[in-house]
């Protein structure tokens, strides 16, 4: 075996007012995994971080510090030896004829749809002579013991996948392990780029405290990380659109070859919601 991929996945908000499941996940290389996370490791302590890098923790005070490493991690992905991809349903096209089933292993049944599909892993093995392994850490999954090791299971499955297969990717069930983020700064870096994407699709930019006219400072805050994440983001795709999947051309190996995109989860069989649109 040549090399290995390591893959990092989070999850943020579960339900929203315009979208809803967001899935995250930063893919390293193997022969770069040591490198990017001392580096990204040292600038966090040098930027005065003591605890953990998370979405929810920015504020003004801190602000800049979340910029600077920002702009620090995008500088691996726009070199594309960190690759992220977001997923994420949108709540104007409402899934209908849903199972009971399906309904209750939404989560998850989305969750190994990210995995499979979202960073083109089919493609990964060009970069290589031989088979290609595939490691994955989750953050700590939300759901009961038995649901999270059924899950793992099924995931471990794409082993047996033709398609996969076929193309090299070797994934085996005791390379899935579910990890805690505070020991993990490649999962505190998406928890940053999930959290601002969900945020600003739901419109939270514009929240205002009850009872007052205007927003409230930490919000002010995270607007200008999330448009400096999208500054940074325009920067490898100019005129991006964060709201929809990012395209091909045509050509699927772009779903590997980019270092970065989002996915907007389209299902089979979608009905209008006018009620989730968006004002304009």
């Amino acid at each position: 075996m040549s090399k290995e991929l390591i893959l990092y996945c989070d999850e943020s908000d579960k339900d929203g007012p315009h979208f809803a499941n967001f899935y995250g996940g930063l893919l390293i290389r193997s022969q770069d995994l040591e490198t990017c996370i001392q580096e990204l490791a040292d600038k966090k302590t040098e930027l005065g971080f003591t605890g953990e890098l998370k979405w929810q923790k920015v504020t003004p005070f801190f602000l800049n510090n979340y910029l600077a490493f920002i702009d620090f991690l995008f500088d691996f992905i726009e070199k594309d030896l960190i690759k992220v991809r977001i997923m994420f349903t949108q709540k104007y096209f409402a899934a209908v004829g849903l199972s009971k089933e399906q309904k209750q292993n939404e989560y998850f049944l989305l969750y190994y749809q990210f995995i499979k599909h979202a960073f083109g892993l089919t493609h990964a093995a060009k970069e290589s002579d031989s088979r290609v392994g595939l490691r994955i850490h989750f953050d700590q999954l939300p759901d009961t013991r038995e649901k999270c090791e059924q899950f793992k299971d099924y995931i471990a499955n794409l082993n047996r996948n033709k398609q996969f297969s076929e193309a090299g990717v070797i994934l085996s069930r005791n390379q899935l392990a579910e990890v805690d983020s505070k020991d993990h700064i490649l999962l505190q870096c998406i928890d940053l780029i999930l959290g601002s994407i969900q945020f600003r699709l739901n419109d939270k930019h514009l929240q205002k405290p009850a009872g007052k006219t205007r927003r409230g400072k930490k919000t002010i805050a995270k607007e200008k990380l999330y448009k400096q994440i999208n500054r940074r983001i325009r920067d490898i795709y100019p005129n991006f659109n964060v709201g929809i999947s990012t395209g091909t051309e045509g050509d699927a190996t772009k779903k590997w070859d980019h270092p970065y995109r989002h996915w907007l989860f389209m299902p089979n069989n979608a009905a209008i919601n006018p009620a989730a649109a968006k004002k304009k």
